[in-house]
């Protein structure tokens, strides 16, 4: 299988740390987001959206992140990470969707501020936007430690979930959003930095920094 990627993709690094967990082999090629490689006629044959993460397994080509990791949770053969179960699906999807929805645009708004914008070059943060994103932030931090109050993990075991998560909750500190008031969230993230798929990820990562 081949995946379309840029690492400092959120979307990117939660399909890779997902493919190290449950071993299955990807060749990564890199596209790079900041010299509009993803808007070639290429890629957008691949995905007209011009994003990536874009798997390829074959002539089959799947695009958006979060579906990415039910096929390979499905390829893998491991419904414990993608569970089946009506009730357990759906809570699943749940999470995913408020990932999509809520903590990820809302970490996003930072991000990009004080990060991204200094990797590519692109100015000075909006302090506008990041004082917006730290508010929102702080609404979706509540929201997730609530849901992990008496829980290891969001669906109570470990599922393709909380690998949507994790990507954006691992850079929290180098944007200075602050997740440590929120305890059980806190140590959610903890638990899944210390995963050696997401560590592996993680330093992948640094290293093309």
């Amino acid at each position: 299988m081949k995946l379309y990627q840029f690492p400092f993709s959120p979307n990117s690094q939660k399909v890779v740390a997902f493919a190290y967990e449950v071993g299955v082999p990807l060749t990564k090629q890199t596209v790079n987001l900041f010299k509009g490689e993803t808007r070639t006629p290429e890629m957008l044959a691949k995905n007209p959206n011009g994003k990536v993460p874009i798997l390829e397994d074959g002539e089959f080509v799947l695009w958006e992140s979060n579906a990415i990791l039910g096929y390979l949770a499905g390829v893998a053969g491991r419904a414990d990470l993608a569970p089946t179960g009506v009730r357990e699906r759906a809570e699943v999807e749940r999470s995913l969707s408020w990932q999509n929805a809520h903590f990820g645009p809302a970490v996003r708004k930072v991000v990009i501020e004080r990060v991204v914008k200094k990797l590519g070059g692109l100015g000075p943060p909006d302090e506008a936007l990041v004082k917006q994103g730290t508010a929102e932030f702080e609404v979706v931090a509540r929201v997730l430690d609530a849901c992990l109050e008496g829980r290891e993990y969001l669906c109570g075991t470990l599922t393709i979930a909380d690998f949507a998560l994790i990507p954006q909750a691992a850079i929290l500190d180098d944007c200075g959003l602050d997740l440590s008031p929120y305890r059980h969230a806190a140590a959610w993230r903890s638990r899944m930095l210390t995963r050696p798929s997401v560590r592996r990820m993680l330093a992948e990562v640094r290293a093309a920094a």
